[in-house]
């Protein structure tokens, strides 16, 4: 049986002055994202022109110095990498626009491994090129040159990274605590810190005053500099100025719960609806976990709504958070908002604490009449959070809402309840102008593959197609 819709179909929207917008900022967003994509790879080009134009690589005459060069090479293509991933991992707010946080950090992950295996090979080349040069064994020229002193310190380095990336693989991050891995994941900033020493000593990269020199010197303190403000400086100056507390803590159903802040000149954060942010609440069990979590409803100037899905021990404890609470923040970050709209009709399928940054998203959109068509997904009943408040805003707007309760067919994975799915209902007899919408998902990640697949194979281009993943 397939769900029914709690209004009336309404005809199509005629074109509007908003579409034309869309298009004006579908364009920039797409001139951003190749601007990004071009600087990222012009900076490992310039950290191996910049080498070339030094002079060193004239000075190779055997196969020692030749293999010296291209250990030099390596280690500074790798530390190319590894600033970059200092970059994307400062929450710049151009970068999280263009790209939005998920596309970001899976690039920065990416990048993880080449750079680990470019700065072990630079030591293992040097090692080789410089036993060739001084008639040394392996052995007794590794020794030689990690003895002590700075060198010892790029070693640790490359051991601490060594360690990030072990911890980083899917089956070893599962087994750890968040708090855990996040520890160990900070490593990677002292990894590079502990290097730098010899950069001034033994590769002398950072002691020139030559073209390269002065590459190295403005990369480090760009990655370093962007680190220190946007992760740290900025969110705490937010956090002074908008003196957000906690006002109360609302339960809307088993483990679920709205958190309301107070504070002051909210207004000027300017939250999108559908975007979230990293909170800190200084209680006791609680100051130590720092959560992403969505807002459930756009701001008022002296106002925030986030709404949080209690999904272990430290999401839990928020539960029981007294008013007066201190809070800090920080954000807003996300793309997963209305101006990445590029087509003229909306449609959204949201699962379970999914829910949350749909709702606000909906609140935040002036939408016309029959813009909008929402499926709404759950188990039962007790797990149906802001639906009262979802049909609300979307019959105001004359759009159509479809319900959907109910577990999920047993065999063949789906995201549909087993009524729809032993209705024959498909993704396109519920969202029959889909090819004239963007497609905003929200939930589960297994669950919301599951939705994109269905709308990919229904001919939904990926630009059209805007996933936010809840773990819980």
């Amino acid at each position: 049986m397939v769900p029914a819709s709690t209004s009336d179909p309404v005809p199509a929207p005629s074109p509007r002055p908003q579409q034309e917008d869309r298009d004006r900022s579908s364009r920039r967003r797409q001139r951003s994202a190749v601007i990004l994509s071009a600087a990222c790879w012009v900076s490992v080009v310039a950290a191996v022109v910049v080498f070339l134009g030094s002079g060193k690589p004239a000075q190779v005459t055997d196969v020692a110095g030749a293999i010296t060069a291209a250990g030099i090479v390596t280690g500074l293509v790798g530390t190319d990498l590894l600033l970059l991933m200092l970059v994307l991992a400062a929450r710049i707010p151009w970068v999280d626009r263009t790209f939005g946080p998920d596309v970001t950090m899976n690039l920065h992950r990416r990048l993880g491994k080449p750079a680990v295996y470019l700065i072990l090979g630079h030591g293992a080349l040097l090692t080789v090129g410089y036993s060739l040069r001084d008639g040394l064994s392996l052995w007794h020229q590794t020794l030689s040159i990690y003895s002590g002193g700075d060198m010892l310190l790029a070693l640790l380095g490359s051991c601490l990274l060594v360690l990030v990336v072990v911890t980083s693989l899917v089956a070893v991050r599962r087994a750890l605590a968040y708090e855990a891995w996040h520890a160990i994941h900070l490593v990677s900033y002292a990894a590079i810190l502990v290097a730098l020493p010899h950069q001034f000593s033994a590769g002398r990269v950072l002691a020139e005053t030559s073209p390269q020199g002065v590459y190295w010197i403005c990369l480090h303190i760009f990655a370093f500099g962007s680190i220190a403000w946007f992760r740290v400086a900025a969110p705490l100056f937010a956090t002074d100025a908008h003196q957000l507390r906690v006002a109360r803590v609302e339960t809307l159903g088993p483990d679920v719960f709205s958190i309301h802040l107070s504070g002051r000149d909210l207004s000027r954060l300017h939250v999108r609806g559908g975007q979230y942010a990293i909170w800190r609440f200084w209680s006791r069990g609680t100051w130590w976990h720092a959560h992403p979590i969505s807002f459930s409803a756009v701001p008022t100037d002296t106002g925030i709504r986030v709404t949080v899905r209690a999904s272990g021990a430290g999401t839990r404890r928020l539960a029981g958070l007294r008013p007066g609470t201190r809070v800090s923040f920080a954000g807003p970050y996300g793309v997963f908002t209305a101006a990445t709209r590029t087509a003229p009709r909306l449609a959204i399928v949201a699962g379970g604490i999914g829910i949350t940054p749909v709702r606000a998203l909906l609140e935040d959109r002036d939408l016309g009449p029959g813009e909008t068509t929402v499926i709404l997904r759950a188990t039962d009943r007790s797990h149906a959070f802001l639906w009262d408040e979802v049909r609300a805003l979307v019959r105001a707007q004359g759009g159509t809402v479809i319900e959907m309760l109910g577990g999920r067919a047993a065999g063949a994975p789906s995201w549909m309840s087993a009524a729809a799915a032993h209705g024959q209902a498909t993704i396109h007899s519920l969202l029959p102008d889909l090819h004239a919408s963007d497609l905003f998902v929200c939930g589960p990640a297994a669950w919301t593959r599951l939705v994109v697949h269905d709308a990919r194979a229904a001919g939904l281009p990926d630009g059209r197609i805007h996933v936010e993943n809840f773990t819980g």
